[in-house]
């Protein structure tokens, strides 16, 4: 389950566009962060996405992905034009390909042979029409298929595409829009497969073209992961943020709706991740009725003169930091080991997955011995952000500067490991809460005893 929003130039403070997204996986599925550099590539040549091969265009955009360890695609992303696009899954009344592009396959294709949001939508439906989308989309859950909707963004405008199977619709946003795990279009969209509409009236998921509402149509009211994945609420949360704030929206106000509980203020004191559910944009673990957790997240300040990808490469935004990520033509330096299913400690993920198991012992307590420490950090990342804009620094120092940034949060993470390992527990989770975590943990070979 994930959650993705956009806030275009008309509703921010300073006139850019922001996107934002967190991708919510199971536990032990690694999240990882790629850069790869524009390529040219040989005539003939095919590339292999995660399950198939299609044929590869003569050269290939410089790309951010922001990935699951085990698949081609990517969860979110952005090229050096500041095309950025993050996906969702949805559920529809249409079958499911056993083989095909996957929905992250999709967006990374996109992002490395496009210069702007509406040719990534168009790339998106000619793959979609001619190779389908398809395929397991599940790590430790097997059998995980679902359809996609996407928010495509560039500097200056943002569509939200959403599929059913081959079929495709898309609305251009107009201010403010989020998405999760449900189709959302009705009645209003700006494009439209041809035949979406008749093939509805023809299956009889409406009874004819004036009556047509898309999700209405297509969304399957009896399909259990449609049902608990409460992706309505969740988008209820997210535009209600955007919106409180509209004229005033900045990266760090995207970063708190990443970071959001869904909860009322009177929860905030006492609340922990094992009272975590599924109508929660920072979204936590803890059994079959919420089996993901936010294993990544990202958001791209997008503007002419300086485009910025915050990013955590870490799970739980509310535990984690987000750094600084720049283009430049120097390219972007690999400064973090790929991580993989199993605990490495220096691969930046299992790093801060180790810190962030240890908070879930004792949420509050645990999580404020570090948080204003966690929160200076990232402020005077911005700070450094300002300076940028007034200095026009080159790529060589601004590439020195995000790599400071993740050695000083990767430091921090190692005092913080230390420091919350000494403290007593003060608020005990469920001992089956915990077991739950132990077997993960022992899955991983990540040494930590979750009793109490």
């Amino acid at each position: 389950m994930c959650d993705t929003l956009v806030a275009l130039s008309n509703c921010t403070k300073d006139n850019s566009v922001l996107f934002a997204k967190n991708s919510d996986r199971v536990p032990n599925e690694a999240h990882n962060i790629l850069y790869i550099p524009k390529q040219k590539h040989e005539r003939n040549e095919k590339v292999k996405c995660t399950y198939i091969s299609i044929p590869q265009v003569e050269e290939t955009n410089a790309v951010l992905l922001l990935k699951p360890f085990w698949m081609f695609g990517c969860e979110m992303g952005a090229n050096e034009y500041g095309v950025t696009i993050g996906n969702e899954a949805v559920w529809s009344k249409e079958p499911y390909r056993k083989k095909g592009l996957l929905g992250m396959d999709l967006m990374r294709l996109a992002l490395e042979r496009t210069k702007s949001a509406q040719d990534a939508l168009q790339v998106i439906v000619r793959l979609l029409e001619k190779f389908g989308q398809g395929g397991d989309c599940g790590y430790l859950h097997k059998n995980l298929f679902y359809h996609n909707s996407f928010i495509i963004a560039d500097l200056k405008e943002a569509w939200v595409l959403e599929t059913a199977d081959k079929y495709w619709i898309a609305e251009k946003v107009k201010d403010i829009r989020a998405i999760s795990n449900t189709l959302t279009i009705g009645t209003n969209y700006d494009l439209i497969h041809p035949n979406l509409i008749s093939h509805a009236v023809k299956e009889g998921y409406c009874k004819s073209k004036s009556e047509f509402n898309f999700a209405e149509s297509y969304i399957p009211r009896f399909h259990i992961k449609q049902i608990f994945a409460k992706g309505k609420d969740r988008i209820a949360c997210t535009t209600e943020i955007l919106r409180e704030k509209k004229g005033k929206i900045t990266p760090q106000l995207m970063m708190s709706a990443l970071r959001n509980h869904n909860i009322s203020p009177s929860e905030q004191k006492d609340w922990a991740p094992y009272k975590s559910s599924m109508k929660s944009p920072c979204m936590h673990y803890i059994s079959f009725k919420t089996p993901s957790q936010s294993v990544g997240s990202h958001v791209a300040h997008l503007k002419k003169e300086l485009q910025v990808h915050w990013v955590t490469g870490t799970s739980a935004p509310c535990t984690g930091i987000f750094k600084p990520i720049f283009f430049t033509k120097e390219g972007f330096p690999q400064i973090c080991k790929k991580a993989t299913e199993k605990y490495d400690p220096d691969a930046l993920w299992w790093h801060h997955e180790k810190l962030h198991r240890l908070v879930l012992k004792d949420y509050q307590k645990r999580l404020n011995a570090y948080r204003a420490q966690r929160d200076e950090l990232e402020a005077s990342f911005f700070d450094q952000m300002e300076e940028f804009l007034s200095a026009q620094l080159d790529g060589k120092r601004m590439n020195e500067l995000s790599k400071e940034a993740f050695e000083k949060s990767i430091n921090k993470t190692k005092q913080w490991i230390k420091q919350v390992q000494g403290l007593s527990i003060a608020n005990t989770p469920s001992r089956f809460y915990l077991k739950r975590w132990q077997k993960l943990n022992k899955r991983a070979q990540l040494t930590i005893n979750m009793k109490s």
